[in-house]
């Protein structure tokens, strides 16, 4: 997943790549150069050589073909010139770059539990500017109100109507911070925002535009005067991971680095190339294989005899959701058992509530979501274990 060091850097992905035209009929129809688990079955590409609909065009229509593998490689030169382009703020980090990127390119939102100072609000920043979009911070407190995240009604004397003023939940990449200081109401203010990507003040409906992200944040260390998410809101991350202390070599790069003015970021791609390439990953093959393998280690979670509340059905889908995008932005159009595997941590474990007996020994939802990978046999492609 992780681009070497050799690897050309794709720079700014134009919307109008060639190389999502295949040159000739014959080059549309070629077979697939992959035959690896959970590959569709079918041994030539999908049909169609249209070109990728440019940003602005019309989305994809519900139940269009399969994605494409030229389509699948345009997903990947947007993806990894944003990873390129944050690797360069984020020194160091290029796993949590990915995953950060993947949920977003999956419509997912994203929990880092993280101690102060590692870079949290420069990757969501980073990140808006990447894609060309816009971005905002809401600092929690526990005095702040539900109306100052959505924003609020007000009443316009002149023209005798109430008059919407949105909040800063109103952006692209919305970096929700030391989300667990606020109120359980304010908290839950974020509820349907996430879910649905949309406000409801005084019965009327607002969208906040697509792309939109919410990285919220929280502090493991310091709990006092905080409230704890419950896990009807934790549910609702498609991940959390945490960005944690570079090495020395990383920690070096950045103190040169910030020597000087800095410089803003450039944009490399758009938010409306990041839409279509959401529409896009909605059309990655899951074969059954695959899912039966994301609904084996759903199940083991709820098996396990330390955990008293395994994943969610909502955990499943953000699983295989995420695979989705995963394989995308390796440069392919189906998802393998792998994908699941790999992304099983950061979605599964801050769902899993365990017992009290299991956290008295000292044991956490990470190690087992481990266990569970390794009890689960992988399949294989013959569909065997």
């Amino acid at each position: 997943m992780n681009a070497s060091p050799q690897d050309p850097q794709p720079g700014p992905v134009a919307d109008d790549d060639p190389t999502l035209v295949p040159a000739t009929p014959a080059a549309a129809a070629a077979p697939a150069a992959s035959a690896a688990p959970g590959a569709p079955g079918a041994t030539a590409a999908p049909a169609g050589t249209g070109a990728l609909p440019a940003p602005g065009a019309a989305t994809v229509p519900a139940g269009a073909d399969a994605l494409r593998p030229e389509q699948a490689r345009w997903v990947q030169q947007v993806f990894h010139a944003c990873a390129d382009a944050l690797g360069g703020v984020i020194q160091g980090k290029r796993r949590v770059i990915e995953l950060v990127l993947a949920s977003a390119f999956a419509g997912g939102h994203v929990l880092l539990e993280d101690v102060p100072g590692t870079g949290k609000t420069a990757l969501a920043r980073a990140l808006a500017a990447a894609i060309q979009g816009t971005s905002s911070r809401i600092q929690f407190t526990p005095d702040l109100l539900p109306g100052d995240v959505t924003g609020i009604s007000v009443f316009d004397q002149r023209a005798g109507v109430f008059e919407f003023h949105a909040g800063p939940i109103f952006a692209n990449v919305v970096l929700a911070d030391e989300i667990n200081r606020a109120s359980p109401k304010t908290q839950s203010a974020l509820l349907e925002v996430m879910e649905e990507s949309r406000v409801t003040i005084d019965g009327v409906s607002h969208d906040v535009g697509s792309p939109f992200l919410v990285i919220a944040t929280q502090n493991p260390v310091e709990q006092a005067g905080t409230y704890r998410l419950p896990e009807a809101q934790l549910d609702r991350f498609m991940i959390k991971t945490s960005i944690g202390y570079p090495d020395a070599a990383a920690m070096l790069r950045i103190l040169q680095q910030h020597r000087g003015a800095q410089a803003p970021l450039e944009p490399v791609v758009t938010t409306a190339m990041v839409a279509q390439a959401q529409a896009l990953v909605d059309r990655v093959h899951v074969s059954p294989l695959v899912a039966d393998y994301a609904v084996q280690l759903v199940e083991a979670t709820r098996r396990a005899r330390e955990v008293r509340l395994g994943a969610s059905v909502r955990g499943a889908l953000a699983l295989v959701r995420l695979a989705t995008a995963w394989a995308a932005a390796a440069g392919r159009n189906y998802v393998t058992p792998d994908d699941v595997r790999d992304l099983a941590l950061p979605v599964l474990a801050h769902r899993l509530v365990l017992e009290p007996e299991a956290e008295f020994d000292g044991v956490t939802a990470e190690q087992v979501v481990g266990q569970v990978l390794l009890d689960v046999p992988v399949p294989q492609e013959n569909g065997t274990a």
